[in-house]
């Protein structure tokens, strides 16, 4: 049986968390207990001709960088290794191995550059490095490209060749799947790697698997201290070294990992947490990248049934799946709002009746609705208008229908509904799915008040005007629909609400939504009760 080595990437992939700024005395102290726990590979960081060198940080623009932090340190028998996404470190600033404190240099490159980075590779094998072949999303090869990318480095014979679980997507089976042709295909002389990442919380299991079949050549496994790294993160070093030291007879100084982790990543910790969450299972169970479903839940208007249906659709796009493509995903969110069409014409017809020679005020859920509460109460008092409240409910002014435009405030209302059930209508839109055994009271095809020009196409209080005019009524009084002010809590009632947008977005939102106003106004009447910043 070969070796296993035990490779920590806490300060290169660790970095995504802190844009790898982890401070001079922090990558020292971290670097100098991993070569005292006697791992056997650390890699110190990328290598990124794009970032200019920077002290405090383990993403360097050259290899002779590498010197300046880490030069005159003893890494006893420790290989020291950086990475190179491939296309972001030209070949000059990669100076001879003999002259580098590093020993080898990972390159990581997505499979359709897999030619252009193998004989990269070649250039740096040239310069005495051992070279480690890093498979960016292992889950995207098909056997035919897999084998593909064996013949060429076979032809290069790298110091190893690495399985990259780049958004944790591996299951036992196809990890052992992939891990089986590359130990029966590849060069005995290559080493075969892993790097997990925890969406599922494989990580340390999938090694545990791999690490169980016994192979003549030698295996290594990568790992972080306390399993910090992008996206869910990665397979933390202290369980896997107390793994490889109660199987198979290593002997890692666990007591000095454990000292790194609560001395230097600890804090980093308690301010940018990482780790398995139910954003990047989302991603990892529909095998997609995780901007897609970033896309989606930054929308704040659809349930997770509705986002798992959304990146359901991005299967037919093969690589895209993946890769991320914004307007992709804008397409196909636009897409799933179109195709929850309804025939609504009872419903609205029922409403036209109800709200037929009624004074109405619409109710938006900004913060002047507790400010100016007297004011809209006086208001009802004197006008006793049919109120209607959007996706949201207060407790202290008297409401008649709520309308329903967003999943995911429907969600957070159910309790609340359920309670005024008796008293209060609901108004909903198609795409809004009503819990088991319910129903609304009326229901309107959304695809009829979507704004297709806007950023926004479902902007709540654009469809609610939409919907006042469908049904006939000709003048609303309205409160609480503040606008945007672009800060932190301050333009909601209820702090689960708030969107983040930057300044510039809000002041984007608040002039589309006052070119609405004016451009509706020859169809309804709209008068403010409450201070608002779509009025100019």
């Amino acid at each position: 049986m070969g070796d296993i080595k035990l490779l920590d990437c806490t300060l290169r992939d660790g970095g995504y968390v802190n844009d790898w700024e982890f401070g001079r005395d922090n990558l020292i102290s971290v670097f100098e207990r991993l070569v005292s726990a006697g791992v056997d590979v650390i890699e110190v960081g990328f290598i990124d001709d794009r970032r200019p060198f920077d002290i405090n940080r383990s993403i360097l623009p050259d290899t002779k960088s590498f010197e300046k932090i880490y030069g005159g340190l003893d890494h006893k028998d420790t290989m020291v290794v950086g990475m190179i996404d491939y296309g972001t470190c030209k070949l000059e600033n990669i100076q001879p191995c003999e002259d580098s404190i590093l020993d080898g240099i990972r390159v990581i490159f997505k499979k359709h550059k897999r030619k252009e980075a193998i004989a990269y590779c070649s250039e740096l094998k040239k310069l005495g490095y051992k070279v480690f072949v890093q498979l960016v999303s292992i889950t995207s090869y098909s056997d035919e490209e897999l084998r593909d990318l064996i013949g060429l480095a076979n032809e290069l014979e790298p110091y190893a060749v690495s399985m990259v679980d780049t958004y944790g997507l591996l299951q036992k089976e196809n990890l052992l799947h992939y891990f089986t042709v590359l130990n029966e295909e590849l060069k005995e002389s290559i080493a075969l790697g892993y790097h997990s990442h925890n969406n599922f919380q494989r990580a340390f299991a999938n090694c545990e698997e791999m690490l169980s079949n016994p192979v003549e050549r030698d295996l290594l496994v990568d790992a972080t201290i306390y399993g910090m790294g992008k996206s869910a993160g990665n397979c933390p070093i202290e369980l896997l070294a107390m793994h490889l030291n109660d199987r198979f007879n290593k002997n890692y100084h666990i007591s000095q990992i454990l000292e790194a982790l609560d001395a230097n990543i600890m804090n980093i910790y308690r301010v940018k947490p990482w780790g398995y969450t139910m954003f990047f299972y989302i991603a990892a169970l529909n095998n997609c990248h995780p901007s897609y479903v970033s896309y989606l839940m930054d929308k704040r208007t659809l349930s997770v049934k509705q986002i798992n249906e959304i990146l359901a659709k991005l299967k037919d796009y093969g690589d895209k799946q993946l890769l991320y493509d914004q307007e992709l995903i804008e397409h196909l969110y636009r897409d799933y709002q179109k195709k929850i069409s309804i025939n609504d014409e009872s419903d609205v017809e029922k409403l036209k009746s109800e709200f037929a020679g009624r004074n109405v005020l619409l109710l938006g859920p900004g913060k002047t609705i507790e400010r100016d509460k007297k004011d809209i109460i006086k208001f009802i008092q004197d006008k006793n208008p049919i109120v209607v409240s959007v996706n949201f409910i207060s407790d202290d002014i008297p409401t008649d229908y709520i309308f329903l435009s967003n999943a995911k405030r429907y969600v957070m209302l159910a309790t609340a509904l359920t309670k005024k059930s008796s008293t209060l209508k609901i108004i909903s839109t198609s795409n809004v799915t009503a819990t088991d055994g319910e129903s609304f009271d009326y229901t309107l095809d959304i695809s009829s008040l979507l704004d297709e020009n806007a950023e926004i196409v479902d902007n709540s209080f654009v469809m609610l005007l939409k919907v006042m005019i469908k049904i006939g009524v000709k003048e609303v009084a309205l409160g609480g629909f503040d606008g945007y002010s672009g800060k932190k809590n301050k333009d909601y009632i209820d702090a689960r609400m708030e969107y983040t947008f930057t300044k510039e977005q809000a002041t984007g939102l608040n002039q589309y939504v006052s070119e609405v106003i004016e451009s509706l106004g020859n169809s309804i009447i709209m008068k403010f009760i409450t201070e608002s910043l779509y009025v100019k």
